[in-house]
């Protein structure tokens, strides 16, 4: 095979070089989890310097495209969204305090809600099963965050488009970090009320209920807005 660098303008630092090694990753056909083609053969390919190389993937790996498994070698990695989580939180803390979740608040409505329609008489009872179970281990542990993450992801985890379970986790993810560093006060009958709130988001999938089922989920966004406002005064 010729170089990936045959008949294109030689890289000259780590941003286009990045580019050349995302190329070469799509003209070998490799997935997530093959093998990087080694620090050499970079090298010899695109006709760079090691440091320049090494510069690049470790770019590559901070987006979560290259996986560096230490004794092992180099891999392609799975280019998961959760690497735009510290921007998201770091972005809605500078829009200012509890005013700065809702723009989050709108992402993940639009999301979720958008789901209903799919989802509505597709769950298995076993899932079912697991989603009302979940529901009452959120009274249980006072609304522990992560049964809230899993009661989440258990909903579009049968979806056959991955990127939305990868959005939900995304924005769930970057709302409750900016959340806790908010500090914002909770209470008993906000957790028993939320955890009926998803209740009611089971009962209308359970059914089949595409229109009950958007609506419980709209209801549930609105007094997470409410809950925001209070706290923002």
């Amino acid at each position: 095979m010729t170089r990936a660098t045959a008949g294109r303008p030689r890289p000259a630092h780590g941003d286009p070089l990045a580019a050349e090694i995302l190329r070469l990753i799509r003209e070998l056909g490799l997935r997530a989890g093959d093998p990087m083609p080694t620090e050499l053969e970079l090298i010899d390919r695109l006709a760079v310097s090691r440091n320049t190389v090494r510069e690049a993937i470790r770019g590559l790996r901070a987006l979560g495209i290259v996986d560096i498994r230490h004794g092992h070698g180099t891999f392609v990695g799975e280019g998961s969204l959760a690497v735009l989580a510290p921007s998201l939180v770091f972005r809605t803390l500078a829009d200012g305090g509890a005013g700065g979740l809702l723009n989050l608040v709108d992402i993940r409505e639009l999301v979720e809600v958008g789901t209903m329609d799919v989802l509505a008489g597709a769950f298995s009872d076993e899932t079912l099963a697991r989603l009302e179970g979940l529901c009452d281990e959120m009274i249980r542990t006072s609304l522990d965050p992560a049964v809230d993450r899993e009661f989440h992801r258990t909903l579009y985890a049968g979806l056959a488009n991955p990127l939305v379970g990868q959005l939900v986790d995304l924005f769930w993810d970057s709302y409750h970090s900016a959340e806790s560093e908010l500090t914002l006060p909770a209470d008993a009958a906000n957790v028993a009320h939320t955890a009926e709130q998803h209740r009611a988001i089971v009962k209308a999938l359970r059914a089949g209920d595409a229109a009950r089922a958007r609506t419980a989920m709209t209801e549930h966004f609105a007094d997470i807005r409410a809950r925001l406002a209070r706290a923002g005064g």
